[in-house]
């Protein structure tokens, strides 16, 4: 008895913060199943690549960005019989954060590329059950927040404290008080490295620079509170 065709793909959960809204990447499919639906960024493994590799050549090709320059991770594997109609097909999502990304572009199988707000999507339907790696993308990334430096992923090189609690606010969806928030970050061993230098481009008085430390895991915790 022969085995049934089988495939690996890895499919790609890109956050960036896009004006006031943390957002994901989405691309319009121009091929069959579900052409014309929205779905994340993904494709096939190839035979001369491990996985890591086809996921950074993925967001290579969906974001032109250079390995390298992008917070990538794996988040997990899924392998549902009839999550793919062509075949059995078993994906492993990556998840990947950058601050300021560039405008999207549609690679070799999508008609359309775009950043769309997590909010918004968390209504829509997206193809396959990208729905489902999509929210486990965004709870890894909330939850991370918690006890890593992840936050400063969202970061230009240097930034500001200021410049740091907006991103734990709009990626938890939640205001912070900003003098608690200062007293935690710069408190947390490793978190924060002083660059020195000093900017007023949050308005007011000149605001420190800071870089991220070399902590890979905060203690205590961050709260939300």
């Amino acid at each position: 008895m022969g085995h049934p065709p089988f495939a690996v793909t890895v499919d790609l959960v890109v956050l960036t913060l896009t004006g006031d809204e943390l957002c994901a990447l989405v691309v319009r499919r121009g091929v069959e199943p579900y052409r014309g639906e929205w779905a994340l960024p993904g494709g096939f493994v190839r035979a001369d690549e491990d996985l890591s590799d086809a996921a950074r050549r993925e967001l290579a090709e969906e974001t032109g960005l250079a390995p390298g320059t992008v917070h990538i991770e794996q988040l997990a594997g899924y392998g549902a019989p009839d999550r793919d109609p062509r075949m059995r097909v078993v994906t492993v999502a990556y998840l990947a954060l950058a601050p300021d990304l560039p405008v999207p572009r549609a690679g070799t199988d999508a008609a359309e590329a775009r950043w769309a707000p997590v909010g918004s999507l968390s209504r829509e339907h997206l193809a396959f059950d990208h729905d489902r790696i999509l929210a486990d993308g965004v709870e890894r990334a909330r939850a991370k927040l918690e006890y890593s430096p992840l936050a400063t992923a969202f970061c230009a090189p240097e930034f500001t404290v200021a410049e740091l609690r907006r991103v734990y606010e709009l990626v938890w969806d939640t205001r912070l008080d900003p003098r608690n928030f200062h007293r935690k970050v710069t408190g947390a061993e490793g978190l924060l490295e002083p660059t020195g230098g000093t900017t007023t481009r949050d308005g007011g008085r000149p605001a420190r620079l800071y870089r991220r430390g070399k902590a890979e895991l905060l203690y205590p915790p961050m709260l939300r509170a």
